[in-house]
């Protein structure tokens, strides 16, 4: 006879529960890259039984929802560390959701270490580290009309599998650089620069909606595109548009030629990836391997 099922009723169920539980604590949680830092874009996985209906989930603060990949038992979810992240040990919490309308409550802690990013020293026109009244009232309206754009989140995931790079050149500044610009720490570089000449095209990263396409004081003239989820891709210092606000597009298509508009010394492509508020390390993001659905 069976040694568990000979136990008392409620020393079974006891022990039953427990088990539940014990398992709810060290479900499989995988994610990439396997070393996290400040900064940095993630993709989480957890594999999942047929029978599960959603997974959601909450991370630093920010809520995350699970999707389906088309050829495995698995859900996946991205998000993000910001480069303000300290080094620590953070909590994933995870809810499932099954058929039956039950639920299971998952919990991972994660260890997030510490970036190293560079410092340089850039100089550009003296308009852009001490402008005048009426470009400084140009770049309050620019600061506005940025705001309602980050601040609109679209709920629907509009991008499926991978992304791919805007152009085909080498990386001429990384994320998380630290810039000096004439003398004075002015900003961190929130993105990835490409060494391309004016007039190269520049192709979305993946599928999504135009929500700006304008110029800007300091971007130049701007693209941005809205994924879905609060995960947006910017393009910066474009020498001319290819598409307009409201547009659809999908991945690779051409959005733009690139230029050297706005704060910067010199013609190339400044891609930056912005999720739920953060900015993220785009060489990362383009290098994760994400299922399609």
């Amino acid at each position: 006879m069976n040694r568990l099922r000979a136990l008392p009723p409620f020393l079974f169920l006891l022990l039953t529960t427990c088990s539940s539980s014990l398992l709810a604590e060290n479900a499989s949680i995988q994610w990439h890259p396997l070393k996290l830092t400040n900064g940095s874009p993630v993709l989480f996985r957890i594999p999942a039984a047929r029978n599960v209906k959603s997974i959601s989930g909450v991370w630093l603060g920010h809520e995350l929802t699970f999707f389906p990949a088309a050829r495995e038992k698995s859900w996946y979810a991205l998000a993000g560390i910001s480069l303000q992240t300290l080094p620590g040990t953070y909590a994933l919490r995870v809810t499932e959701k099954f058929a039956n309308g039950s639920t299971r409550e998952i919990e991972k802690e994660i260890r997030v270490t510490k970036a190293v990013y560079p410092k340089i020293t850039v100089k550009v026109a003296k308009q852009f580290t001490e402008p005048s009244q009426t470009q400084l009232a140009a770049i309050a309206l620019d600061k506005n009309e940025k705001q309602k754009i980050f601040s609109a989140v679209s709920a629907q995931r509009l991008w499926s599998g991978s992304f791919t790079p805007p152009v085909s050149a080498p990386i001429s500044d990384v994320f998380g650089t630290e810039r000096v610009f004439n003398g004075e720490v002015q900003s961190r570089h929130e993105g990835l620069d490409y060494a391309v000449p004016a007039g190269t095209p520049v192709r979305a990263i993946g599928r999504g909606v135009v929500v700006l396409a304008q110029p800007m004081f300091f971007e130049g003239n701007f693209i941005v595109i809205d994924h879905g989820q609060g995960l947006l891709s910017l393009y910066l210092h474009l020498s001319e548009f290819k598409v307009k606000e409201g547009d659809e597009v999908r991945p690779g298509q051409v959005i733009a030629l690139s230029g050297g508009t706005g704060r910067a010394t010199g013609a190339h492509l400044h891609l930056a990836i912005r999720w739920q508020g953060v900015y993220l390390n785009p060489g990362i993001l383009l290098k994760l391997a994400i299922q399609a659905n």
